[in-house]
């Protein structure tokens, strides 16, 4: 029998389809008159919009969450992000389980981006430390939150515990699904509420090979891999460079920082240079920022957060790589690396890949969209980069495209949270290896 009937079989494969079943499954459930607030059938394309946006934990809506879906419809949207959350984070500790029974080295090194190589031997433990962190974090934000929540703004017990546990699993997820119709904007002043959505974030935004190697060498930094070093570093280097950015350009807008005291601004800057690398939840009016504020989180939108974690984006490790190559070629050194390591030519390759990728069908996706709708381009490439990188953050104009437009932006949720190398390969049939190679020969660049 043909070898592609059997192609779904193909672990490389599996996880764009089993994603793509699950966001199936959440839009005949939205699509349920149960789900609604006022007992009516959603359309079909704001469910299968919010089911991707769900299972692809990036936030994005075409509706108000709290006011057009019911409690039963809030509750599958949480199902659905912690379901997509989860499943990315233990995907690829199984396709590493799975690679030792015949997955084909090609196959392995194209998912490497996204496994970021984890060991078969290491398999086990992650995901019982995935099983471990999610429910212990989960639990203690829930926890905090809801407390503050009755404590601090009179709320009752019930609606308190369903507020905290639904900010909880959603920053844990990176989903940036609030049940709040102005997602945090009513909580500016408090840190115990920003406090530990901002702390839940980062955990998970860093990637849980960099937790398992932090919870086995602790703070020893000599014995951290050179994936944690790279990962931890560029992290802190990017929330520091985004806070003090955010603080500088927004300080006196009055649309945002400006009406705010010192520790506020300080306290909502931390929060929004966190934010746009992954979650998506926003205490200020994305629309209200500056156009250079703007730039600065296309580019932390880009990059993203930490390999097989919640995060989107290109993720801190592809950059950094891109960045070592081109630092390597400018001081005319032979090979690239970091911190006395050097990259393997497949590492150098994937990430250009990823980046080529990524880039590439973010612009293809910002030129459609601007040609069927008449809103502001820079809000509109705004829109695809969050898209694509499963942030969630928005302008304000998601409700105001046109359905091709939404469609658009499903695939690239889609394609974000999947990877680009795994649904490269997953659409390539039948790919060998040439038996053999042509003749070097060096065109110029530049």
């Amino acid at each position: 029998m043909d070898e592609s009937m059997f192609a779904v079989r193909d672990p490389i494969r599996l996880i764009p389809v089993l994603f793509l079943g699950l966001i199936l499954v959440g839009t005949v459930v939205l699509s349920l008159p149960i789900a609604t607030t006022d007992g009516s059938t959603a359309p079909l394309l704001t469910a299968f919009f919010t089911s991707t946006s769900a299972v692809a934990v990036t936030g994005l809506i075409v509706v108000d969450t709290p006011v057009f879906w019911s409690p039963f419809g809030q509750a599958t949207i949480m199902v659905l992000f912690q379901i997509g959350g989860f499943g990315i984070m233990t995907a690829a500790t199984l396709l590493g389980l799975m690679a030792g029974r015949g997955f084909g080295l090609r196959d392995r090194m194209a998912t490497q981006v996204e496994r970021n190589r984890l060991d078969t031997g290491d398999a086990a433990s992650v995901l019982k430390l995935v099983f471990a962190i999610t429910i212990a974090v989960e639990a203690i934000v829930a926890v905090v939150l809801a407390l503050r929540f009755a404590l601090r703004y009179g709320m009752p017990f019930g609606e308190a515990a369903w507020h905290g546990l639904f900010h909880s699993i959603s920053a844990f997820n990176n989903a940036g699904f609030s049940s709040f119709s102005d997602s945090v904007m009513g909580f500016q002043n408090d840190p115990m509420i920003l406090g530990p959505i901002m702390l839940s974030v980062i955990l998970t935004a860093l990637g849980f090979p960099v937790m398992q190697d932090i919870r086995r060498h602790h703070l020893r930094w000599r014995r951290w891999s050179l994936h944690t070093k790279i990962t931890v570093t560029g992290t802190v280097a990017l929330l520091v460079s985004g806070f003090l950015a955010i603080l500088a350009m927004e300080w006196n807008n009055p649309a945002t920082l400006g009406p705010m005291g010192v520790g506020a601004k300080v306290l909502n800057a931390a929060f929004h240079s966190v934010m746009p690398r992954t979650a998506g939840f926003n205490s200020l009016d994305v629309g209200g920022l500056h156009d250079e504020t703007l730039m600065t989180n296309f580019f932390l939108m880009f990059v993203g957060g930490g390999s097989a974690g919640t995060a989107g984006g290109i993720k801190v490790t592809t950059f950094l790589v891109l960045f070592a190559i081109v630092l390597s070629e400018v001081l005319g050194r032979r090979d690239a690396g970091l911190f006395q390591r050097r990259f393997g030519r497949a590492v150098e390759r994937q990430a250009l890949s990823v980046t080529v990728l990524a880039a590439s069908l973010i612009f293809v996706a910002t030129s459609y969209i601007a040609s069927i709708s008449p809103l502001p381009l820079d809000d509109i490439l705004f829109e695809c980069i969050s898209a694509f990188s499963t942030v969630g953050l928005s302008t304000g104009i998601t409700a105001d495209l046109p359905p091709t437009a939404l469609l658009v932006l499903c695939v690239l949720m889609f394609v974000g949270r999947v990877g680009t190398i795994t649904v490269a390969t997953a659409l390539a049939l039948g790919g060998r290896e040439r038996p053999y190679r042509y003749p070097e020969e060096n065109p110029i660049v530049g």
